[in-house]
């Protein structure tokens, strides 16, 4: 299953009310919607065709998200799915999942790309190769442990991986104690990056079709109603098992 198929059954599964995704390029992830969304892209060059109700800001995700309403343009100031897939650098990707945070229930879900690079060549911070994930295979170690609140999956997606984030805290109101640290060792580093086997081998990734067996994405439109901001208990029942094979993966 690749990146779009996963993304396309989310969209049929958990019904959201509204989309929004960072890194637009040609449009191939914006078709699968079908409700109001938000793409950001400075450099979107769109030739797919859109079957919703769409708005695309050219502009950087730090400066979108530095708008007085960016979510104006939904019929609810919540993301009720996301799909992070912008710069390929993890300080990018993690402002980009800090940023969406900020507008999210304990229903919603954020996917983020090219999270498991199949070479250390690939994970490179300048690109050298004609596939390339760059290095954002880090957030999903960070969140791990500067967030264990967090259900952090890797998922086995061809061809460079993606990570499902389930429930988040709007109430972090966008701040990751331990940010600045992170960037300083961990982020910002030379190439080569030092890639785990865990993330090479992806020991740890969920088949796609195991992730999508959850009961818990038919039971989320219905929690939805009631989800209130730091109220995850429902919604982390729901994903019990998920929560069970996250732990199993960790480390």
């Amino acid at each position: 299953m690749n990146r779009h198929q996963l993304l396309r059954s989310l969209h049929e599964t958990i019904e959201p009310r509204t989309y929004l995704e960072t890194g637009v390029n040609r449009g191939a992830s914006m078709a699968l919607t079908r409700v109001p969304s938000i793409g950001v892209d400075p450099e979107f060059r769109v030739v797919s065709e859109l079957q919703a109700d769409v708005h695309l800001a050219r502009t950087t995700s730090d400066e979108f998200f530095a708008r007085r309403r960016p979510l104006a343009h939904l019929p609810v100031p919540v993301v009720d799915l996301a799909f992070v897939d912008g710069m390929h650098l993890a300080e990018y990707a993690m402002r980009d999942f800090l940023a969406i945070e900020r507008f999210t229930l304990p229903t919603s879900v954020v996917v983020i790309d090219d999270m498991l690079p199949r070479t250390v060549e690939m994970a490179n911070r300048q690109r050298t190769t004609l596939g390339w994930t760059g290095d954002v295979y880090k957030v999903a170690d960070a969140l791990r442990q500067l967030r264990p609140d967090l259900l952090v999956l890797d998922v086995d997606t061809h061809p460079t991986g993606t990570v499902v984030v389930l429930f988040p805290d709007a109430r972090r109101d966008g701040v990751l104690e331990g940010y600045d640290e992170w960037v300083a060792t961990e982020a910002v580093r030379p190439d080569p990056q030092p890639v785990p086997d865990a993330v090479l081998e992806r020991t740890r990734a969920l088949d796609p079709e195991v992730l999508l067996a959850s009961p818990g994405w038919l039971r989320l439109a219905d929690l939805r109603g009631s989800s209130r901001p730091g109220d995850d208990a429902d919604v982390r029942e729901a994903f019990s098992d998920l929560v069970g094979a996250g732990s199993a993966r960790v480390g």
